[in-house]
């Protein structure tokens, strides 16, 4: 099924869509594009057919070839909102911020507001805008559903260095995350991550561009089933913790896409029943400042959903 993304796709209407109206058949296969999307484009011009002209009502036969040009959206700058943010540490140059759980880092598809940035807009004077104009000040990202320390950029100088540095691999980045079964202490997991090709939201190690990912254990915790880790990663590629544990057999508890959500567990794991996102913290970063040259080190404590998850386990297991 094609994608709708910026630019021209083609489509040959097959057998199974015949008599089917043009708007249906379009919506069907753009599935990024919403039926009243798809009217604007046919009736802006943006849809030519091999035969006949584009209405939306028309009843298509099959051979029929169709070209939809998709324009590029329209960007617009985000404005800032009045969001809890938690700043950990703020100068001229930059500033360090705790990132909430369910936040996404920069408005994109489906999520205009409501995300870091336009909580950094308010609560910040001042971002670079090297990663233009939705991603003020954003130099490296969490996922959506992992909490933590995150470092943004408050003028362009400083962006380029920080950028710089986590590109370099001069950046130190620990998480805390509970997994699935033993973890041994000590093992370093580095297959290389890409693009999933049978699994678009996913990354993994099938992929033809995979690229170089290094994750170290460097503490566990065994929980009766599961594993409280500490990890450090040599580098930040998408999803690269959960997909490593991940194919080690270890996913991240909670994690749905790659495999941390059972349906059943024994009483002695209850606790987890109670989860709603991936059990992923970013607790650590480590960055030399880019005006003074010092390096720095900035803590996020263990979330507070994670950490009463965390004590509910322990107190089971005889721990607490």
């Amino acid at each position: 099924m094609p994608a709708a993304g910026p630019g021209r796709t083609h489509l040959v209407v097959t057998g199974a869509d015949a008599g089917t109206r043009l708007d249906l058949v379009l919506t069907a296969h753009l599935s990024a594009l919403s039926r009243s999307q798809v009217h604007r484009l046919i009736k802006d011009g943006h849809v030519h057919l091999s035969e006949d002209r584009a209405k939306p009502a028309l009843l298509v036969w099959a051979g029929l070839e169709i070209d939809v040009d998709i324009p590029e959206p329209a960007r617009s700058a985000p404005a800032g909102e009045s969001l809890p943010l938690e700043v950990l540490y703020e100068d001229d140059a930059l500033a360090v911020v705790d990132k909430p759980a369910g936040m996404v880092v920069h408005p994109a598809a489906g999520h205009a507001t409501g995300t870091l940035v336009n909580a950094l807009l308010h609560h910040l004077k001042g971002l670079s805008g090297v990663g233009g104009v939705e991603r003020p000040g954003i130099v490296h990202r969490l996922d959506r559903g992992t909490s933590g320390v995150i470092v943004v950029a408050k003028t362009d100088a400083a962006h380029r260095a920080l950028s710089t540095q986590f590109q370099e691999r001069k950046v130190g980045k620990e998480y805390l995350a509970l997994v699935w079964g033993t973890v041994r202490a000590g093992e370093t997991l580095s297959r290389p991550i890409g693009r999933d090709p049978r699994h678009r939201q996913k990354m993994s190690s099938r992929a033809r561009k995979a690229r170089t990912a290094v994750t170290r254990i460097v503490s566990t915790e065994p929980l009766g089933g599961v594993s409280f880790v500490r990890v450090s990663i040599g580098t930040g590629r998408t999803h690269q913790i959960r997909v490593h544990l991940s194919e080690a057999g270890h996913p991240v508890v909670g994690d749905a896409l790659y495999g941390g959500v059972r349906r059943s567990v024994p009483p002695r794991l209850a606790a987890l029943a109670g989860l709603k996102r991936p059990f992923l913290h970013a607790t650590r970063l480590t960055i030399t400042h880019p005006s003074t040259g010092e390096p720095m080190t900035f803590e996020s404590p263990l979330a507070k959903d994670l950490d009463q998850t965390l004590g509910a386990l322990r107190r089971a297991s005889g721990k607490g």
